[in-house]
């Protein structure tokens, strides 16, 4: 098993005549991922990579099956894709589109939520479960088949974190970037859970960083409903207060997003955090090893 995406999974890419959606339908489909269908309105007929386009999602869904979508649409149109690819039955969207306004994520979130959609992004680069389907801009060949379940609110150090797990001999189950922006789809909880009851899933690492109180409420969950070894490490340890750094959600407001107040939630919860990336696998290993006592 894995969660989220198989090699069952059907993909359709909404955007998939422009410049990123085609290279990225090329590399997803390269890994193996079962790339069904493209939209882009007005080009319907056409083929790209031998993958057959349609001008809606609800055409392409009717005549292919997709059940997942990825969002590669500019910011200003992204939301109502995303609504499209909501009310067409799609189960799962994938949006790797970056500077989604705010509001709009406000305005369909509710939608989705009463739609049943699941949300990866916006602002993200994808999940993987290796070997089987790649969805997102990652790089597949870092990844292994594994045991590992991985969620991170940062893509380049979701790629530094996996490489080490992989050339330590740790292969991962489902890989997931959730993105960083503050308004956004599935988070920490809803994984947490996933992975829980996920029989591959043998271990978790949970890649955080400053802002909001996200990984607060993590440690929380973690303490009540996790039983599986969990390991965690928190970007930003060194900013300055009110300094935003890199992802939208990342800046601290005075009292609360610090990495300080991060680390003491997980440390008591039990989850050990690592001090630089580097530190995980053998952290990972320690737990494993009691684990198994």
């Amino acid at each position: 098993m894995s969660i989220l995406v198989n090699k069952d999974t059907k993909l359709l890419v909404q955007g998939i005549t422009g410049r990123d959606g085609q290279f990225h339908a090329a590399r997803m489909k390269e890994y193996g991922t079962r790339v069904v269908a493209g939209t882009s309105p007005g080009k319907g007929g056409a083929s790209v990579l031998g993958i057959p386009v349609f001008n809606t999602v609800d055409e392409a869904v009717k005549t292919t099956g997709a059940n997942t979508s990825i969002i590669f649409v500019p910011a200003p149109f992204a939301a109502d894709a995303i609504l499209e690819a909501s009310y067409a039955g799609i189960d799962l969207v994938i949006a790797i589109s970056e500077g989604v306004p705010i509001l709009d994520m406000i305005r369909i979130t509710p939608v989705l939520k009463q739609n049943g959609t699941k949300l990866i992004g916006p602002n993200c680069p994808g999940l993987i479960t290796p070997d089987e389907a790649l969805i997102g801009i990652l790089p597949g060949m870092i990844f292994k088949k594994g045991n590992i379940g991985l969620m991170s609110r940062s893509g380049t150090l979701t790629y530094e974190v996996v490489n080490m797990l992989t050339h330590s001999g740790m292969g991962q189950s489902t890989v997931v970037g959730i993105g960083g922006d503050p308004v956004a789809g599935l988070y920490y909880l809803e994984l947490l859970e996933m992975y829980q009851n996920d029989p591959e899933t043998e271990a978790i690492v949970l890649i955080g960083e400053i802002g909001g109180d996200a990984e607060e409420q993590a440690a929380a969950y973690i303490a009540k409903h996790v039983t599986k070894p969990v390991v965690a490490f928190i970007a930003g340890q060194t900013a300055p207060p009110g300094k935003r750094m890199g992802h939208a959600g990342a800046i601290i407001s005075s009292g609360s997003g610090t990495a300080e107040e991060k680390m003491k939630a997980f440390a008591a919860a039990g989850v050990p955090v690592a001090k630089e990336p580097s530190e995980i696998p053998q952290l990972l290993a320690e737990k494993l090893a009691k684990a198994s006592v």
